[in-house]
């Protein structure tokens, strides 16, 4: 069995960009996160320390989001980073983040970034 934790629309105002300015006044991102996880356990304890607390996740989620950088994929690479680190079991994360307000002179829901990690360490 396949399981994941889904984490969707998560709304922050972050200080990520190439210009200065990006970096002072910010913008607004969209982040969302599928966590492949096993959870199985927990479908039959019913029991919160039995599989993988999203409240947690979104913890390390805003810590991550809230540090300023120049580039979506430096904060995706260290968002992926920190959680892999947090939670060892995790099997795979399918991360996007999206800038919605991008200064590239366009009409467009966002820019951003995708990441999809899958954990080797987790395979028998």
């Amino acid at each position: 069995m396949t399981s994941y934790i889904l984490l969707q629309g998560l709304q922050f105002h972050a200080r990520i960009g190439v210009g200065a300015q990006e970096r002072v006044v910010g913008n607004l991102y969209v982040v969302d996160l599928r966590i492949g996880y096993p959870f199985a356990k927990a479908m039959e304890s019913d029991d919160v320390a039995d599989t993988l607390n999203y409240a947690t996740v979104f913890d390390i989620v805003r810590e991550v989001m809230s540090r300023p950088a120049r580039l979506l994929e430096s904060a995706a690479g260290s968002l992926v980073k920190e959680l892999s680190v947090a939670f060892p079991e995790i099997s795979s994360i399918d991360l996007k983040i999206v800038k919605k307000n991008p200064p590239m002179g366009a009409d467009s829901e966002g820019a951003g970034v995708e990441l999809h990690l899958i954990n080797d360490k987790t395979k028998d």
